[in-house]
């Protein structure tokens, strides 16, 4: 199984990733467990991720390929992955199908997780968590008891600066505007799979393991 999971933040892709490893017992490849991962061990691309990090840049598409292609070399013998919110461009996705292709690795899918703006700003801007020991929340989905203290430890929740609804909307912005291509980019080559994924977790997860398991290879 090689998958990517698509699709804006706040729809769930994360979740249905964890759920497809713990069932099937791959890896899940998200750039961001791989570059904290670089810099903490001071690899040499860690090195030179962390430079540009300080100085407030975006890490380079070269530095996170080269870190994706280590990981899929690291995955040699099972090259079984889920690919979780990367590619992010359409020049990312280009890149990595000739990492791919240098590793004689095809695609099995690529699923596209669709939830509506609305659901999406809903999803995100209720969300509310601990500082303390970092629990989380949703104001209407999953209330504490109190509805502003953590039911673990009593502390104060608060809403994340990238979960304010302004900020949220830009994100969505840059998801629409460099990421959203990725649709017609991999329909183009037969590759993608829609999901609803405004139902409930588990609807979203039994419609996945139908996708996947139509088109899965060995």
């Amino acid at each position: 199984m090689r998958v990517v999971f698509l699709g804006a933040p706040g729809v769930g892709k994360g979740t249905q990733a964890d759920k497809v490893v713990a069932q099937y017992h791959i890896a899940k490849i998200s750039t961001g467990d791989l570059l904290r991962a670089a810099v903490r061990n001071k690899t040499t691309l860690g090195l030179e991720a962390k430079e540009h990090m300080d100085q407030g840049r975006l890490v380079p598409d070269s530095v996170v390929i080269g870190l994706v292609k280590e990981k899929l070399t690291e995955l040699a013998q099972s090259k079984k992955f889920i690919l979780d919110g990367f590619p992010r461009t359409v020049p990312q996705a280009e890149a990595l199908a000739a990492v791919l292709d240098g590793q004689e690795i095809k695609l099995d899918r690529v699923i596209n997780f669709r939830v509506s703006r609305d659901e999406i700003i809903k999803r995100l801007s209720g969300r509310r968590s601990c500082q303390k020991c970092q629990a989380t929340y949703h104001v209407d989905f999953a209330p504490s008891k109190s509805g502003t203290a953590c039911d673990r430890c009593g502390e104060l929740l608060v809403q994340r600066s990238d979960d304010q609804r302004e900020a949220v909307e830009t994100r969505l912005k840059v998801y629409e505007e460099q990421t959203a291509p990725l649709i017609h980019f991999y329909e183009q080559r037969q590759l993608l799979s829609h999901l609803n994924g405004a139902e409930p977790v588990e609807v979203v997860y039994q419609e996945l393991v139908r996708t996947l398991s139509a088109y899965q290879t060995a």
